[in-house]
């Protein structure tokens, strides 16, 4: 069985935002030939995609081509708007939800359903958080890895990493909103550069805030491998003992105690990277994640993990048990 915890989708059409909300910023898709469309902020190209990221039959003939059984699906992240009024979020972010969980509902062994929340007001997020799990029937919501620069260890925050955990949720932390992004816009760099380092941010943040510490039983995976962290933790625990007096102000536990505790994808495109990840975050921790459809993902949904000379328990863990652990589901949910 394969599990790729890491996917994209979008309905194929939604209202035009800036009239229904009075100003500008909203992403639309133009859908300008038979299966693309572009997707456009105001009247700027953004990226263009295919009927994969909206279409699930699409989908489903994909994934069986590659093998992967179940896709868990997620928004794309560009329409987190945490920059937004928290009113016109929240509507935005229940239309992508109840657009979700319909997937899931029409064909519910083969997609599990991730929300997406209004960061940017907590008490909203927290009732979008409870309305997903208890009447949508989903596993868990994506968040972005800052809310408008605040980062995750903001004690405005905490309110809703303890509801995720008092509800059982899963919460994946996507990298968004990249740091010094206009300053390296060239060749890419946001995502090649800012990206890794921006999952890193939101690791180091709940680490160093007390997120985990406090909330032990809180369920959290980063994508892209843990970007630059697994890394960098030795640098990042050098800091901690070499300055506490800037690093452990609020959590005074080492950060490497750490390593395990969370899950990471397996998005890192290189076979000594996915040895090094295993050794540092560990084998229980690591399930497979692709960025479907995006071509920066795993074109060929686990390809680096069949190569590898796992044995067969190791690669089990992988594609599907730690998923499932992740989530939250029992080994016969899809059956």
């Amino acid at each position: 069985m394969k599990i790729d915890i890491h996917t994209h989708i979008l309905p194929k059409e939604w209202p035009n935002l800036k009239e229904k909300y009075g100003y500008g910023g909203w992403i639309n898709l133009d859908h300008h030939k038979t299966g693309c469309a572009r997707m456009m902020k105001d009247k700027y190209f953004f990226r263009e995609v295919e009927s994969n990221c909206w279409n699930p039959d699409v989908r489903m003939n994909e994934c069986e081509h590659h093998g992967v059984d179940v896709q868990v699906l997620s928004t794309v992240p560009v329409m987190f708007n945490y920059w937004a009024k928290p009113d016109d979020a929240l509507d935005v972010s229940k239309m992508l939800n109840d657009h979700i969980a319909a997937i899931v509902a029409e064909f519910p062994k083969q997609f599990v359903g991730l929300g997406t929340i209004p960061l940017q007001e907590p008490e909203k997020a927290i009732m979008e958080l409870q309305r997903c799990i208890h009447e949508l029937g989903m596993t868990g919501v994506q968040i972005g890895s800052n809310i408008n620069g605040v980062n995750l260890s903001d004690e405005s925050l905490f309110a809703v990493f303890e509801a995720a955990a008092d509800l059982g949720t899963a919460i994946f932390i996507h990298p968004w909103d990249i740091m010094g992004k206009e300053e390296m816009e060239k060749y890419w760099l946001p995502w090649l550069v800012g990206m890794p380092a921006e999952t890193s941010r939101a690791i180091c943040s709940m680490i160093f805030g007390g997120v985990f510490e406090r909330l032990p039983n809180l369920r959290v995976a980063f994508a892209h491998g843990g970007g630059s962290f697994p890394a960098t933790v030795g640098r990042i625990q050098q800091g901690y003992d070499v300055r506490p007096d800037l690093c452990a102000i609020d959590n005074q536990i080492d950060p490497q105690k750490y390593l395990g505790k969370f899950w990471v994808d397996s998005l890192v495109h290189d076979a000594d990277a996915l040895d090094f990840l295993i050794k540092k975050i560990g084998a229980d921790k690591i399930a497979l994640g692709t960025d479907y459809p995006f071509p920066l993902g795993e074109l060929k949904p686990g390809k680096l993990i069949e190569s590898m000379d796992y044995n067969n328990e190791q690669k089990d863990k992988l594609f599907f048990q730690n998923a499932l652990d992740w989530l939250g589901l029992p080994a016969n949910h899809f059956s």
